[in-house]
């Protein structure tokens, strides 16, 4: 199969442009925001919470985290078998829930080298370089198509389904290529060249779209979602808001805190989107702590699956 993609000049502006500043910038307006919101509420800020009533909503908010994950983790199984390698035992999966924990350490990289590692040993470095590469633009195309469910307050929630329009067999160079540029690092660290003549030698696309690796990423982001609805619900009993709305700006602030990874799973980002999307539709006190104790729950059920990964690392180490 051939790409035909020409370089053309807008792609030389494009990789000009330091998207290292604009996301430092991003991320560090947002943490003031959230901390501006946070200090502005603080007196009506309560963490208490009656664990005999509501403690099953908690146990049900870490379960839908986990649940969430593992289906992350399926849908990346599934992006490698797209691009060609089939696996006769099902490693893929335990193998990406255990080293999830490494989004959290400095760099925001590791995660995806630990990925490209393993995957390597088993097929090719192109497989393993695409396949992990790929899998952050299935979440984003994922959680754009439900954020477009906006469409019935806006029109403009229609174009959130663009990133999908990309995700086929004929475009997913022009992806990869733009991504690489984006994720320069990565390249770094690895030593790899982005090359089309590579991609063509070595990834065998099986099918025209990745239906299961795509819808597999729409229940990793409802499944969060579900885990904050029931946060919020928690503090919030008398909520009232249209399911469809909170969503959608669940969708939209989780995927800016994807695009702009400048602190581990969005941390700041998401929580200042949302917070500026919600407006005064939910009470001020109430959202901060939902949005804390799901930040929370949702690192807890990272470190509680890629704990044993962790003691493995350092037990080598020592």
């Amino acid at each position: 199969m051939r790409f035909n993609i020409s370089n053309q000049s807008y792609w030389k502006f494009f990789r000009k442009i330091n998207f290292g500043y604009l996301k430092s910038i991003f991320f560090i307006s947002s943490l003031s925001y959230f901390c501006i919101y946070f200090i502005h509420n603080v007196d009506q800020i309560s963490f208490d919470i009656n664990l005999e009533k509501k403690g099953i909503n908690i146990i049900l908010s870490f379960l839908f985290c986990v649940l969430s994950i593992y289906l992350n983790a399926y849908a990346w199984e599934y992006i490698v078998q797209w691009f060609g390698k089939e696996f006769k035992r099902n490693n893929l999966v335990s193998f990406y829930v255990l080293t999830n924990i490494l989004k959290y350490v400095p760099g925001g990289i590791w995660h995806f080298v630990e990925r490209f590692n393993f995957i390597k040993k088993l097929s090719n470095p192109q497989v393993a370089l695409y396949s992990t590469l790929i899998e952050p633009y299935f979440m984003l195309s994922g959680s754009f198509l439900l954020a477009s469910m906006g469409v019935i307050f806006s029109p403009l929630y229609f174009f959130l389904i663009l990133p999908l329009v990309f995700l086929n067999r004929k475009l997913i160079y022009l992806i990869l290529k733009s991504l690489g540029s984006l994720k320069g690092k990565v390249f770094e660290v690895l030593r790899l060249t982005n090359s089309i003549d590579q991609f063509e030698k070595r990834i065998n696309i099986i099918s025209f779209f990745p239906s299961k690796a795509f819808f597999l990423e729409i229940g990793f982001v409802f499944s969060k979602f579900i885990g904050f609805y029931i946060c919020l619900n928690t503090f919030y009993a008398n909520n009232t808001l249209n399911f469809i709305f909170l969503l959608v700006i669940f969708s939209l602030s989780w995927s800016l805190g994807l695009i702009v990874p400048a602190a581990p799973g969005g941390v700041g980002v998401f929580e200042a989107c949302l917070l500026f999307l919600v407006g005064q539709n939910i009470p001020q006190n109430i959202i901060l702590v939902s949005l804390i104790y799901f930040r929370i729950i949702s690192t807890l059920a990272d470190l509680f699956l890629g704990f044993p990964f962790l003691i493995r690392k350092l037990l080598k180490r020592s």
